[in-house]
């Protein structure tokens, strides 16, 4: 079965053609390379230096620079000149967008050009476009003309490309044919892939971005999957995904739509895209990587013959309701407060619950976990929205069994003894085969609930989509809560292993609920839930499958960004981090800006120095702001929208009280 991977249950990298970029070498199964991207002015030769020496020294194998015009792309010479002397010999890649006569300047100096197809001869100006057949292959033919002087050129000077794709900035023909989809990405990269093939050019990369790492995956595997059954084999892939964010927000994100395709061996070298300086990009992107280091020895999984989904769409499973799990409810989130004893009202706070003596009511954030499962039974009376699973012992002495529900081991769900009519939860290995008596008695329950929890498998989240695959075959529809428990003591390694391990699933549509833990000590603390809560709702929010907090969808900057980019993502964030479900666009420069903010409700985009454009949606509404107002009157156009709300309490996340 191929698919876009060679195999769905055992670790394999996909064979790539070998491409050489410099002396690195990418694809091919060499290691998986990463990289990053200046943020200084491309002119400022001693700056841009100095910036890409700490990305090098900070384990950047590729530095991109960008060079919107010819006057940059001119200026890659002294800053290469410059780093050689030094005795830095990292490739250098020029990063290309509206300009080709740029590009063709800067192939006969760098090692690598990364042009957009998107924007490298069309144009986008959100029109609609009709065309016959000859028409639109008179549209291919322009393109070729345009491309094959920069394909010669890198074919005399032995210089590498990347044909980049970005979801925000397909061209208004791609949109016309195929719309705003992930295979209007593939074929805006295959056309230029075809020019350069049969011009016997193939020292070339790919890549398929978006802001949303649904779409983001779903046009890589849909690229993979269209260069085997077009050219019979594939180019390696830059993997990325594209306006991630900053901080927690931005790593997730990343995160979840890189990790979810190295599972599967896709993708030869990656770039974590963080609204920071960039040598703090690569420390994620080496913790990404090492993830697949030593995969191969795996514990088995059994293959697939056939899948039940395709990977290639989002459709969520689809499950009974059991409670307010599964159904077309939002997935749940479980906190795990095992291991923890005498927990009182003031620990719920580390979850979103937080206690008013005064007035004897809870204050419920937006953010507030759904269940928590306790080995113990409580001494006071939970918040109205809050439930508890706990061992099935314990809750057969519970006497509030509309707040307890149990959660029993395979074995105590298949023998005989009292149960909650309305929810069991059971705890599944998945690890282990599902034996038929199970299946048959959970498919005819309409209380059960599995908890499938990843094992220490090194290829756990294969192992659990496996088992889920099992299920839909054989037409149980139980809900299903991921659990996720990490063995790391750093927390940037459990991030990233939570938000790939169910984030992965998730995009696939899996699952009703997810519960984070740690394994690695016999104490967990109210501490490590306040860390991990937020976590299990990032993930939740950068799927798609429940949004809790307001989405900025923010770029990392480039010497193209014509403002302070994470000094007013901050000022933006402080003074809209309460609009519930609101999505807020911040593009340093127009390059991505109006298609990427597509699936934005508004956005800021520098048009000019100090100039900034206020958006709505796909529409401008205001131009050439000074950028001392433009958060204001941001502010301002978000109250004329209607989707201002104040801030109920002081914490910013907090909603009503109960």
């Amino acid at each position: 079965m191929q698919l876009y991977s060679p195999s769905l249950t055992a670790y394999k990298r996909l064979p790539t053609l070998e491409v050489k970029v410099g002396d690195l070498l990418i694809g091919n199964n060499h290691p998986i390379r990463i990289q990053t991207m200046t943020t200084t002015d491309t002119m400022d030769t001693a700056g841009t230096v100095a910036q890409a020496i700490r990305c090098i020294e900070a384990g950047a194998e590729l530095v991109r620079i960008t060079a919107p015009s010819k006057s940059e792309a001119e200026n890659l010479l002294p800053i290469k000149n410059e780093l050689r002397k030094r005795g830095y010999h990292t490739p250098l890649v020029a990063d290309i967008h509206f300009t080709p006569n740029a590009a063709e300047i800067a192939a006969r100096i760098v090692e690598k050009v990364r042009v957009n197809p998107g924007n490298y001869v069309d144009k986008k100006k959100f029109e609609t476009l009709v065309y016959t057949d000859a028409e639109y292959q008179e549209e291919i033919e322009r393109i070729r003309q345009r491309f094959t002087p920069l394909v010669n050129i890198c074919k005399e000077y032995g210089t590498a490309m990347r044909i980049g794709t970005n979801h925000g900035s397909l061209s208004d023909r791609i949109m016309s044919r195929y719309g705003d989809t992930p295979m209007g990405m593939v074929e805006s990269a295959m056309e230029f892939l075809r020019i350069a093939e049969s011009l016997n050019y193939q020292n070339i990369v790919l890549s398929m971005k978006s802001s949303n790492p649904q779409v983001m995956v779903q046009a890589y595997r849909l690229l993979v999957q269209t260069m085997q059954q077009e050219l019979g084999h594939s180019y390696p892939l830059h993997l990325g995904v594209t306006e991630a964010g900053d901080g927690e927000d931005g790593r997730i994100k990343s995160a979840i739509g890189i990790g979810t395709l190295l599972e599967d061996g896709v993708g030869d070298t990656i770039r974590v895209s963080l609204t920071e300086d960039p040598e703090f990009e690569l420390p994620v992107c080496r913790d990404l990587v090492k993830r697949y280091t030593n995969r191969e020895g795996h514990q088995p999984i059994p293959p697939v013959d056939k899948l039940p989904y395709s990977p290639f769409e989002y459709k969520r499973r689809e499950t009974i309701a059991v409670d307010n799990i599964g159904g077309k409810q939002v997935p749940v989130v479980v906190a795990d407060f095992g291991k923890i004893s005498g927990i009182q009202p003031a620990d719920l706070q580390a979850i979103g619950y937080q206690y008013d003596e005064q007035t004897d009511k809870w204050n419920i954030a937006d953010q507030a976990a759904d269940y928590i499962f306790s080995e113990e039974l409580l001494s006071f009376a939970l918040p109205g929205t809050l439930k508890v699973l706990t061992w099935y012992d314990t809750w057969r002495q519970a006497t509030d069994k509309d707040k307890y529900f149990p959660y029993l081991t395979m074995d105590q769900y298949l023998q005989e003894g009292e149960r909650s009519p309305v929810l069991n939860v059971v705890d599944v290995d998945s690890s282990q085969p599902l034996p038929a008596t199970f299946l048959q008695k959970v498919k005819a329950d309409p209380t059960a609930v599995l908890c499938i929890c990843a094992t220490n498998n090194t290829h756990a989240m294969p192992e659990v989509r496996r088992m889920l695959m099992t299920l839909m075959e054989q037409q149980v529809a139980n809900p299903v809560i991921l659990l996720s428990s990490s063995a790391h003591t750093n927390p940037d390694d459990r991030l990233l292993q939570y938000a790939i391990e169910t984030g992965a699933l998730l995009l696939d549509g899996f699952g009703d609920g997810i519960g984070l833990g740690i394994n690695y000590s016999n104490q967990r603390t109210t501490a490590d839930l306040a860390r991990i809560n937020p976590v299990a709702f990032g993930i939740l929010q950068a799927t798609r499958t429940r949004i809790s907090k307001t989405e900025y969808i923010s770029c990392p900057s480039c010497g193209r960004t014509l403002f302070d980019l994470q000094e007013t993502t901050a000022k933006i964030r402080a003074v809209t981090n309460h609009l519930k479900g609101v999505k807020i666009a911040i593009m340093g420069c127009i390059v991505n800006g109006p298609g990427e903010m597509a699936d934005a409700d508004f956005g800021y985009v520098g048009s000019g120095v100090g100039k900034i454009t206020l958006y709505k949606g796909k529409e401008v509404v205001k131009r050439a702001l000074n950028s001392e107002v433009a958060v204001t009157e941001l502010i301002n156009l978000i109250k004329e929208s209607g989707m201002w709300v104040e801030h109920k309490l002081e914490d910013a996340n907090a909603a009503a009280a109960v």
